[in-house]
């Protein structure tokens, strides 16, 4: 392993290649080794809350585990916090937390972490700085890793996940005055508007002495290996960009076998809420971090550094829905965060708490409580621990918002039995927080008839409910007389007998809660349900009733965005046969990883014969048909790439459009075929699909290894599917 700094031999050997102000940066640098080597006392462990999640589809389940670092073997690299940008508002939200990300970076170091600075294509400006010296005078590490240089634009473990958002545009969300106004201005100070950055923001400080400067991957694990580095700390812009992909990213050191987290507060995303799936900025942010801890890494927080609370912009105006789900037998693990997903993340904030599998009386993050501006309950006879009930009754005495759904009518309280040792539990929790005793579930078989309540008519909380009585499957909870300060939203008649469904209920602490006794999957299929509990969150955060969120038709979906679809495969059911009479163009896209050593052609691009006058693109380059293909299979068609743009070791964009009426989807999967192989690569998995006429869709407004949703990459390398 390397002392702390450079030594005098390792100089000798790197020094003929350097200028002469880096041959003398790099002289002080020895003499600095000579007097400080073995110098450096260990400082005190780094403590961490390591969290992540389930990778399951559908679920989010939240797992966090304490850890203490070495600081020694810890490392915090700062990934592209440049000094421009093109986009004005990813700029003005990095001058928001570079402070703080400073103050990350300074106590790390003082705390004895090494800080590796990585602003990508900004190395000129440190050709003579000693910190980028001392990166270039590290020995080559002899477990260097495959495409340690290359960009990364998946892991296998992020195969099976659809990827949340598209940031294909290049996630731009400036307004269209402003960002002229910005590129204007970016003209004026001599930089290329498209790329403007330099250098490092000045706001991230550089210790000469001891940091390091580089963006080659090569270079920085040759580094982590000559330190001895085991924990590595990523931060900075953009996440779902360079944070993830560069050579240094979060996926490439996963790859290499490094331990590697994500502080999740020192990023932020590039995403426009106009693209799919239109969401407000900081839930995109969420989404992608949501992304990395399924499938990548787990993620940390400034504040178990710092001290204090996790770092959140001043934009950031979402109220902070904390959503406890734990029960097992309504589904609500699943129907909840995809409700949340669907018809929240325009306006909130979501947190999600959920019962630990194997232990009915666990509720892991729970603590996020303290920090929420309102709760949805979906919990089902649960007894906890008294730090644990503390939590709750902190925030029911707090006078903050509660929601409860079906089973949270008796959430904390056994059948018929105490609480085991070392467990509370709060049987009153029905009449205290929602006005009503909970005393049973009727059995019968009988539909039930739900109706507005006749004196709730007006209420807010009804807008855009259907007034005429709707028949609903399965037996209704029971209730005694509802409280005096409760108000009725819905009501059931089931076997002649009348139940209170849905009320709100002003508690002694002056708090508001809402509850009802539906929230069942079924329930959820309901517009009516889902409309109530979307008004209820709007309602109890202070916010307006939402307009009603658009529901397109399969058609319109497809015409509005690109849509996932596998390759080969018919298109009647992955488009919910949205296709019927439809007679215009069609359009495909995926990203194929070129393998490096593809430097030879030539290079062709086979697909199914389909007739007519197909279009293909390649990064945006329109390809010529070629004059036959080599087939020993179906009718294909081949189309040349040439050898200026085939891109060995680049992620292309591959786009094909279909003419009018003559695709139905790909009968057997296109493919590759590259000079002196034998076999083509089939590029079959999934592609993404669209419907219309725009000249615009053959490329995209950045290059496909920034552009690309991880779900369409297909890479011969990582996944021998494809071969």
């Amino acid at each position: 392993m390397l002392p702390p700094f450079p030594t005098a031999h390792i100089l000798i050997f790197e020094v003929v290649f350097m200028t002469p102000a880096l041959r003398v940066a790099m002289f002080l640098l020895a003499l600095a080794a000579l007097f400080t080597c073995g110098a450096a006392a260990a400082g005190e462990p780094l403590r961490w809350q390591l969290r992540d999640q389930a990778s399951s589809p559908g679920e989010a389940e939240f797992r966090v585990r304490d850890e203490q670092w070495d600081p020694q073997a810890t490392a915090v690299i700062i990934c592209d916090v440049w000094d421009y940008h093109h986009c004005r508002n990813a700029v003005k939200r990095l001058e928001e937390f570079g402070p703080r990300l400073n103050q990350v970076v300074r106590r790390a170091r003082q705390l004895g972490a090494l800080i590796i600075h990585a602003p990508s294509d900004c190395m000129p400006a440190y050709a003579d700085h000693p910190a980028r010296a001392r990166a270039v005078a590290v020995p080559r590490a002899a477990n260097l890793p495959p495409n340690i240089d290359q960009w990364c634009s998946l892991i296998p473990s992020e195969r099976v996940a659809r990827y949340p958002l598209d940031q294909s545009d290049g996630g731009e969300d400036d307004d269209p005055a402003e960002h002229a106004e910005w590129a204007a201005k970016l003209k004026s100070l001599g930089r290329n508007p498209a790329m403007p950055w330099r250098r490092q923001s000045d706001m991230i400080e550089i210790d000469g002495a001891v940091d390091f400067i580089s963006d080659r991957g090569d270079e920085v694990w040759n580094i982590l290996e000559a330190r001895g580095i085991r924990h590595v700390i990523l931060s900075g812009v953009h996440l779902n960009m360079c944070v993830l992909g560069r050579p240094f990213g979060l996926r490439r050191l996963v790859l290499g076998g490094r331990e590697v987290v994500l502080m999740r507060d020192m990023t932020d995303t590039m995403y426009d809420p106009r693209s799919w799936p239109y969401l407000n900025h900081f839930t995109a942010n969420d989404r992608v971090v949501d992304h990395v801890e399924r499938y990548v890494c787990p993620t940390v927080t400034s504040d178990q550094l710092l001290g204090g609370k996790p770092f959140r912009f001043s934009a950031d105006k979402r109220p902070h829905l904390v959503i406890v789900a734990a029960e097992e037998g309504y589904g609500t693990k699943e129907t909840l965060p995809r409700f949340a997903a669907e018809h929240l993340g325009r306006d909130f904030r979501v947190s999600f708490v959920f019962g630990r599998a194997g232990d009915p009386h666990d509720l892991p993050g729970l603590e996020v409580l303290d920090e929420a501006d309102l709760a949805l309950l979906s919990i089902r006879r649960h007894v906890l621990k008294p730090e644990a009930m503390a939590i709750i009754r902190r925030f029911v005495k707090s006078g903050k918002p509660v929601l409860g759904l079906r089973t949270a009518s008796h959430a904390f309280a056994l059948a018929k039995q105490p609480p085991p040792p070392g467990y509370e539990a709060w049987p009153e929790f029905d009449v205290e927080v929602f006005g009503a005793h909970y005393e049973g579930h009727a059995t019968t078989k009988s539909p039930a008839t739900v109706r507005p309540a006749q004196q709730a008519a007006d209420d807010r909380l009804l807008q855009g409910l259907a007034r005429e009585p709707r028949n609903r499957p399965g037996g209704l909870y029971q209730f005694t007389a509802l409280s005096a300060q409760a108000k009725l939203l819905l009501e059931a008649d089931q076997d002649g007998v009348r139940q209170p469904v849905a009320w709100t209920f002003t508690r002694a602490d002056g708090g508001r809660s809402f509850y009802t006794s539906l929230g069942e999957r079924v329930d959820f299929t309901n517009p009516d349900f889902v409309r109530l509990l979307c008004n209820a969150a709007y309602g109890s955060a202070g916010l307006p009733a939402p307009a009603p969120i658009p529901s397109p038709s399969p058609r319109q979906s497809l015409q509005r965005h690109w849509s996932n679809v596998v390759v080969p495969g018919p298109l009647d059911a992955e488009t919910q046969n949205a296709l019927d009479g439809y007679q215009g163009p069609v359009w495909y896209r995926c990203v194929f990883r070129v393998p490096a050593d593809w430097r030879n052609g030539p290079l062709e691009l086979r697909l199914p014969a389909a007739g007519g006058d197909v279009g293909v693109w390649w990064n945006g380059t329109p390809l010529a048909q070629a004059a036959g293909a080599r087939s020993n299979g179906p009718a294909r068609e081949a189309y040349v790439v040439g050898h200026e743009i085939a891109s060995a070791g680049d992620a292309v964009l591959i786009v094909v459009r279909y003419p009018s009426g003559t695709a139905r989807g790909f009968t057997s999967a296109p493919s590759l075929a590259v000079g002196g192989r034998q076999t083509d690569v089939r590029l079959q998995g999934r592609w993404q699909f669209r419907v219309g006429d725009d000249p615009s869709w053959s490329n995209m407004p950045l290059p496909a290894k920034f552009g690309a949703s991880t779900d369409i990459v297909i890479d011969p390398l990582l996944d021998e599917a494809v071969r």
